[in-house]
């Protein structure tokens, strides 16, 4: 195999691409910055035992591991910087007080969410720690909805769940809390809508496996006349934590912040449950026409702290940056796609001493159009007469001797 072949699902980006998405990366970080968001980097690999937590299968299944050289342990490279997040916030801020962290930086995946993914995602994202009132959930929502306003994408669709409906039934019915494989293949069986696969699954009550299949028809308007909210309340059962979890949805779907974004169309689906497992509330998808995958995903982890030492209420969302840069790139400008202004092009001159005043004063006006903002590069004199974009060129008018020319 030719040693400059990369391994499957993986790319480089080019200078386009890479300007484009860190121009993304940097508007991110100053918007999250001005909501309060303090950012942290956490190591590319830890513990494998930091990303391996109960009743959350699907982390160690994406984590590459390797055997740490200098103590034997098991390493695992990070499949998600949420996890990282939460356990600085359990045991690098003693505080009960509210912490709002965001992150950027590529995880790894052993294997990739999909045939187009790549397994090594670019997450940014944010979470905040310490309120377990709706007020959180909503600021977070409000700023994944202002990331994709900064990002150049206004027409979007929310889409509202709530795992806490399925963790109910799991607790309520012995067969899936007691048999964690079952109750995997049920979370699966709904995220595809998969009412065969439903009906398949052994030894669950009757009204467990009615729920299950009222689930996957329900998902439409969140407001309005037969919203789907309305609708589970008669159709689910009359379980405390189910009425809670709906509740949870009727305030989202009835606060002030869809009115402040009427660009973005608000519906529920219960049976989606597409995200990481340690959600266990309110989660959240936001799509973009023209892409089939959600663009941002988020929800609460309450007490997820406590692997870690602390438990605190938790929520938070992130987005893959390459598969934003898509999507704001297909909305953008030619400039906002990586287009930027022909670099400045400026003569190498001989270092001669004769010639000394002149290079002084080309390099004085070379670092002046730097520091407004150009690029230059140097170029032989050959190369430099024949370039098409702007040049610096002498010109007696200039205190340097030299004027930007633009071709």
């Amino acid at each position: 195999m030719p040693a400059w072949l990369l391994p499957e699902q993986v790319s480089d980006q080019l200078p386009q691409e890479a300007e484009q998405l860190e121009r993304l990366r940097r508007r991110l970080l100053d918007l999250f910055a001005s909501y309060g968001y303090r950012l942290v980097q956490p190591p590319l690999f830890e513990h494998a035992s930091s990303f391996s937590l109960k009743g959350v299968r699907d982390l160690e299944a994406r984590s590459f591991t390797m055997a740490d050289q200098l103590t034997g342990r098991l390493l695992a490279m990070r499949p998600d910087m949420t996890l990282q997040a939460a356990r600085i916030d359990a045991q690098l801020f003693r505080s009960d007080d509210l912490n709002r962290l965001c992150y950027a930086g590529s995880v790894l995946h052993a294997q990739a969410t999909g045939l187009l993914s790549s397994r090594e995602p670019i997450q940014v994202g944010c979470e905040l720690y310490g309120h377990s009132g709706i007020e959180a959930d909503l600021e977070i929502q409000e700023l994944a909805l202002a990331s994709l306003l900064a990002s150049g994408i206004e027409s979007v669709h929310l889409d509202l769940t709530d795992r806490g409906i399925f963790l109910a039934l799991q607790e309520s019915d012995p067969a899936l809390k007691d048999h964690d494989d079952l109750a995997q293949s049920a979370m699966q069986a709904l995220q595809t809508k998969d009412r065969p696969a439903l009906a398949a699954l052994p030894a669950l009550r009757p009204e467990t496996r009615q729920a299950l299949a009222a689930l996957t028809a329900l998902y439409g308007p969140a407001r309005g006349a037969s919203n789907v909210i309305e609708r589970a309340r008669l159709e689910l059962p009359r379980l405390k934590p189910i009425e809670q979890a709906l509740d949870r949805l009727q305030a989202v779907a009835d606060s002030a912040l869809f009115v402040k974004h009427p660009q973005c169309a608000l519906t529920v689906d219960l049976a989606d449950l597409k995200g990481w497992q340690y959600h266990n509330g309110i989660m959240f998808s936001i799509y973009c026409e023209g892409f089939a995958d959600a663009v941002v995903r988020g929800g609460r982890y309450d007490g997820l702290g406590e692997d870690f030492g602390r438990s605190r209420a938790a929520t938070g969302f992130s987005l893959e940056l390459r598969s934003l840069g898509l999507v704001a790139g297909s909305n953008a400008s030619a400039s906002d796609q990586g287009h930027p202004l022909l670099a400045v092009a400026a003569p190498w001159l001989s270092s001669e001493p004769s010639e000394s005043q002149e290079h002084e004063g080309l390099q004085q006006r070379v670092s002046q159009a730097r520091a407004q903002g150009r690029s230059v590069v140097f170029l032989p004199l050959s190369q430099w007469e024949t370039y098409k974009g702007p040049r610096l060129v002498h010109a007696k008018h200039e205190a340097t001797g030299w004027a930007i020319q633009e071709n």
